[in-house]
């Protein structure tokens, strides 16, 4: 039996003291969330379930492209692409919302090329739309998605002419499109989206972070790592961090904080919401037990 209490949950019944001790790990704990609370659900009940207090300082803000034509010529010759791959949740969500407003003008026709989805979180995204996902590559890294890619179409040699169409942001990395261009296939990176720096009051985190009483931060993309630096308009994190503990999703964004001075960075071997919140919780426990 659960319930709520001051805002987190409690649990009675069958559950031992030493379960419930397990599950309140890191009771007194405060964490710092980069994105919206719209955009960090999982992950801030995951924390919360452990009995943190989570804090919200969104650093990106998701907004349409410069201009949609990209993506309109993209959608008005679907037919032709063989592939198309999504390497976020975001451009799922844009991209889809986009061909569905289209397609209610008729301007849209024939089936989905095979998708490729990239991470838990995209292709969860994609399953929300109805689409069938045709792989989702076991790594996030770019060379890895190649491997993959290049597996399931059969190897090197079939890659080449094969048309590829990639939604993605305006400040997406290129490694990917150009992996699959070097062997030979047409791709079309099309910007679906934008990741701005949104307006927002950063005092109280500063205060709290000069103050010691935010234990640890998560950041789920390079996004929210260059945004939250030139928020506190700080150029090395290290100096304005201090000792809290550092989340990483993947190995892109872990990239980005060693690049903003970031030099201990806890990153899951799986790439989501679940397996970072284990991660950042087993280490806190750790530091607890050391002093």
């Amino acid at each position: 039996m659960s319930g709520k209490k001051d805002g987190l949950s409690t649990y009675s019944g069958s559950q031992t003291d030493g379960d419930e001790l397990a599950r309140r790990r890191l009771q007194g704990r405060t964490i710092l969330i980069t994105r919206s609370p719209a955009q960090s659900g999982e992950i801030t009940s995951l924390f919360e379930a452990l009995g943190a207090q989570v804090i919200h300082l969104p650093t990106i803000e998701i907004v349409e492209p410069a201009s949609w034509d990209a993506v309109d010529r993209a959608l008005q010759r679907m037919e032709t692409y063989d592939w198309l791959v999504f390497t976020s949740p975001n451009a799922v969500r844009s991209f889809f919302g986009r061909m569905k407003d289209r397609t209610a003008r008729g301007d849209v026709s024939g089936a989905l090329p095979k998708i490729c989805a990239i991470g838990p979180a995209t292709a969860k995204a994609v399953e929300e739309t109805g689409a069938r996902i045709d792989i989702t590559p076991s790594e996030s890294k770019a060379e890895g998605v190649l491997r993959a890619l290049v597996e399931c179409i059969g190897g090197q040699a079939r890659v080449r002419g094969l048309r590829f169409l990639v939604p993605r942001s305006q400040i997406a990395r290129e490694e990917l499109p150009d992996g699959l261009a070097r062997l030979g296939a047409i791709v079309d990176a099309v910007e679906a989206y934008r990741t701005i720096k949104p307006e927002t009051d950063c005092e109280p985190v500063r205060r709290r972070l000069r103050e010691g009483s935010i234990h640890a931060i998560t950041f789920t993309s390079p996004s929210t790592i260059i945004n939250f630096a030139g928020l506190l308009d700080a150029g090395n994190l290290s100096d304005l961090i201090g000792p809290a503990l550092v989340g990483c999703i993947g190995p892109t964004t872990a990239a980005a904080a060693k690049e903003y001075g970031l030099r201990t960075v806890i990153q899951p071997e799986r790439y989501n919401a679940s397996a970072l919140v284990e991660a950042m919780a087993r280490s806190l426990m750790s530091e607890t037990s050391e002093h």
